[in-house]
């Protein structure tokens, strides 16, 4: 079965997203992912929403090499969330084609983040975007079993779980959940690798996160087992953020490099 692969923004963070289109292109992707929200305050994200140089750039840069973008990120429903706010973010995703977004569930308030979430599927899907919940051992929403109760509890047929291969084996989620996770749930999940040795704090944890991240069969995630209890043929985003192979290599080495090794994983 062909697999579809795609560069996510985080693997190359600083490229603007013309930059990027080009990158995952060179690099031999179908598509990429865009961060037009950032995950922390003041952190790097280039909204198009309020640039439309830039988007129409990108549109471009998109039509002249022919990569799609899949997912747009990151969504944070935090104690504030309101989803009208969001409709230029998914009115821009809608133009530029994309299927997912990117979601970060922060608000302690169980009742209060399921309707959150309720209302973003509800805001989104006529945007033809679903929303996927990447669930994070610093973040309320904290492993595989609560981002399936939050997706279950909100009751929209375009909500979803994404699962990163690092947060799960960093969560306490298992395989066994993994495998009774509904396939529906799955509308795509991510790629990479980490040593096997746990982190000591969560400071550490997000250091590994956001910058060192090793590319596939290079570290201790039990990879094959998670991707056989994952749907066959799910679109994979390659989030391998490693900031000493980019400044070795170069952005877009480092993300053929990733994308060869993410290959390769497969096909074995």
């Amino acid at each position: 079965m062909s697999r579809r692969f795609s560069l996510a923004h985080l693997t190359a963070l600083n490229l603007t997203p013309p930059a990027l289109v080009d990158t995952a292109a060179q690099a031999g992707y179908q598509a990429c992912g865009l961060r037009l929200l950032p995950f922390t305050f003041g952190g790097v994200a280039y909204r198009l929403m309020d640039d439309p140089l830039l988007l129409e750039e990108t549109l471009a840069r998109m039509r002249d090499t022919g990569i799609q973008i899949q997912d747009i990120e990151i969504l944070r429903l935090n104690e504030t969330f309101k989803a009208s706010p969001y409709q230029s973010f998914f009115e821009v995703g809608q133009r530029l084609g994309a299927k997912h977004i990117l979601v970060a569930g922060e608000d302690t308030d169980r009742n209060r983040l399921v309707d959150s979430f309720a209302r973003l599927c509800e805001a989104c899907k006529p945007y033809g975007l679903t929303a996927n919940v990447e669930f994070m051992p610093w973040l309320a929403i904290n492993d595989l079993s609560t981002a399936r109760a939050l997706v279950e509890a909100a009751g929209q047929d375009n909500g979803g779980v994404l699962v990163d291969p690092l947060h799960f084996a960093r969560s306490g989620s298992t395989l066994d959940q993994l495998a009774d996770l509904p396939a529906t749930m799955a509308h795509y999940a991510q790629i990479c690798d980490a040593p096997a040795e746990l982190p000591t704090d969560t400071a550490e944890l997000i250091h590994l996160s956001r910058s060192a991240r090793l590319a596939p069969g290079e570290g201790g995630i039990p990879l094959k087992a998670i991707f056989q209890r994952l749907p066959q043929g799910v679109p994979i985003g390659v989030e391998i953020p490693n900031e000493h192979q980019s400044r070795l290599l170069g952005h877009t080495a480092w993300a053929r490099y990733c994308l060869e090794a993410s290959q390769r994983f497969f096909e074995q």
